[in-house]
């Protein structure tokens, strides 16, 4: 009950009532784009309409709270606005204080970093409120420490948990942040290691951004946790958010004049003259000139204008290349350093003597180390790699495979395979343009300029060119380029490079388990899988690939990685794709079906927005090789 001017006392809980069903039926836009700004003006000098407002919060039946709070918090303009409208409701109230601290912050992650700003800017404002903010901020660490949360919660939910500790973290004082300094190491050692357990770049970043803003506050004398990652908006944005944003109309009742004569005093005025005389150089100690003029700057450097580099000629040989790259040259650094720029034109212009050295070749590049700065070193080592495998397929891919399920190999290694395989399959499954080895998807251009005017190779072409520039045609529809045809080398060993990496996922090695810590590789490994499958289109043996793959998706589709899930997804569409329609209604039906009661299954319950999206693509993919043959006269 509160007292109106006029002499009258009234209740408003039936304003109450009606402003808690209006906002529970879907209407808050409407109603409180109207109350908000005018409650905000009222109470901006008047205390009494600070208590008429905050009555008429309190008055809510709690069933409709979770909607007026929701709807305030949206719509208010900054932290110190809400605080004066709300007042201290979420200490009175049991529902407003779960729908604050637990349903928004916790349960949902759709609101945006304005209403996360307001929301834990309202919590640190009043004494009473701050203490739910601390238990606010250990319960946010406590799900971002958890591996559960971070395995099967989506990304977007990781970011928004984020934002929200840094918000948190840029509202405490320093007592706060002495008295829960152990808790906030412990969770943040943990919830380090989880994220950078994740595959997802996108999650190993925000552990690490988290990582460094609790350092940050926790060590403000001693050294801080720094890691190297490309920024991008997001990441500035979330450090952004580690710096407190003023609260707008914090303390309503200073005066305009009060508070510009207050930010006067908090900014003094400096004369020209002083900020002249403290941009002018410093004075230097006697004894740091005396220094100076002991120094060696004075004495004269030698001309070296005219010296010139010495040019260390390449290796001619293949087995030359081997020679430096293992034997007793390898002290000449120079001489490696061409060895290694040199090797991979060496290899593809002597195929016949790399073919009798490639399997050695391929040990000694798989096990390369930098010796020195060379710029561009893996690359070239990469390149190097995949033209000797193919170069050599057959053997070199019998090796490179066995050798990812060895022992005494690194991770680095193991992903450095994979990378190698899909690189040379994709080479050899693709038509080679004009003397160009790489592959290159692009279509190239309908015209070539010849390099000698007196060549008589392309005769032919440059006639067709001449009288299809002065034919008229009719309905010839878009003409296309008509790429230099060639075997696709690639059918002849998909095989080899598919079945030995299917074959032993599932035993683990000591230094190397795939189903248990090194989910990461078998990210990769699934993935590398995949584009196998996809690049052994029109192969003989893609039926067979097929099943093979569609029997490793099926044991491993309930797994925990998000990044590994994707990886299956993938294989699912390749191997759609890939495999003939008659030849998966003949030896695949009972397990497609099946794995379409999966599909359905993903595409309504994980966590993972891509997982979703791949298996919404994989049905399609299905309804349409259904329509194919249903439109096939039997």
């Amino acid at each position: 009950v509160c007292f109106i001017p006029g002499g009258l006392d009234c209740s408003i809980s039936f304003v109450s009532h009606v402003l808690g069903k209006v906002c529970v039926h879907g209407r808050q836009k409407e109603i409180l784009g109207v109350l908000v700004p005018c409650l905000t003006d009222l109470t901006k000098s008047d205390c009494i309409w600070q208590r008429i407002c905050w009555r008429l919060v309190e008055c809510v039946p709690d069933r409709w709270m979770e909607a007026v709070v929701l709807g305030f918090v949206q719509r208010t303009p900054g932290a110190g606005v809400l605080s004066r409208l709300l007042g201290n409701l979420v200490v009175k109230n049991k529902k407003a204080q779960f729908v604050v601290t637990q349903k928004i912050l916790l349960l949902q992650y759709g609101h945006t970093t304005a209403v996360l700003q307001n929301l834990l800017g309202y919590l640190s404002l009043d004494g009473l409120r701050r203490t739910l903010l601390l238990r606010v901020l250990q319960e946010l660490l406590e799900t971002w420490s958890s591996s559960s949360t971070v395995k099967h919660s989506p990304v977007e939910q990781q970011l928004y948990i984020s934002k929200a500790i840094l918000i948190c973290l840029s509202h405490l004082k320093e007592p706060e942040i002495e008295s829960c300094r152990q808790e906030l190491l412990t969770s943040m050692m943990e919830g380090m290691k989880c994220h950078l357990d994740s595959s997802l770049p996108k999650l190993r970043r925000l552990g690490m951004v988290v990582a460094e803003s609790i350092s940050l506050k926790i060590n403000t004398e001693g050294p801080v946790l720094k890691f190297e990652y490309e920024e991008d908006d997001e990441t500035r944005e979330l450090k952004s958010l580690l710096v407190k944003t003023p609260s707008f109309c914090v303390v309503p009742s200073l005066p305009d004049d009060d508070r510009s004569e207050k930010a006067g005093a908090a900014l003094p005025l400096v004369p020209e003259s002083n900020e002249k005389s403290r941009t002018a150089a410093p004075v230097v100690p006697d004894e740091e000139l005396d220094a100076e003029l002991d120094s060696d700057d004075d004495l004269i450097p030698y001309d070296m204008s005219e010296d010139k580099e010495l040019k260390i000629k390449a290796p001619v040989y293949i087995r030359d290349c081997i020679e430096v790259l293992t034997g007793s040259r390898s002290e000449d650094m120079d001489k490696w350093e061409a060895t290694v720029k040199a090797l991979e034109s060496l290899v593809r212009k002597n195929p016949a003597a790399t073919r009798e050295v490639s399997v050695e070749l391929a040990k000694i590049l798989l096990h390369l180390e930098e010796k020195t700065c060379i710029e561009g070193f893996v690359e070239l080592r990469q390149r190097a790699q995949v033209a000797v495998l193919t170069t050599d397929p057959i053997p070199v891919a019998k090796y490179l495979t066995s050798q990812f399920y060895s022992l005494n190999y690194s991770l680095c290694q193991r992903m450095d395979i994979l990378d190698i395989l899909v690189l040379a399959a994709q080479e050899l499954s693709c038509p080679k343009f004009h003397k160009k080895t790489k592959y290159s998807g692009a279509q190239k251009p309908c015209i070539q300029l010849l390099l000698g005017s007196d060549s008589s190779k392309d005769w032919r072409r440059i006639v067709d060119e001449r009288i299809k520039s002065k034919t008229r045609r009719f309905d010839t529809g878009q003409s296309r380029v008509e790429l230099a045809s060639r075997p696709n080398e690639f059918s002849s060993v998909a095989g080899y490079f598919f079945f030995p990496l299917i074959q032993h996922f599932d035993r683990p090695l000591t230094t190397f388990d795939l189903l248990g810590e090194d989910h990461f590789v078998l990210g990769r490994l699934v993935h590398t899988l995949a584009i196998l499958m996809y690049l052994a289109v029109n192969t003989a043996a893609v039926t067979a690939m097929g099943k093979a793959l569609l029997e490793f998706v099926w044991a491993l589709r309930f797994h925990t990685d998000s990044y590994v899930r994707q990886g299956l997804l993938s294989c699912i569409s390749s191997l759609l794709l890939s495999v003939p329609t008659e030849q998966i209604l003949a030896d695949m039906t009972e397990m497609l079906l099946e794995t379409q009661s999966w599909l359905g299954d993903v595409m309504e319950k994980d966590p993972d927005g891509d997982c979703r999206r791949l298996a919404l693509q994989n049905l399609l993919l299905m309804e349409n090789l259904k329509k194919k043959l249903e439109a096939v006269p039997s």
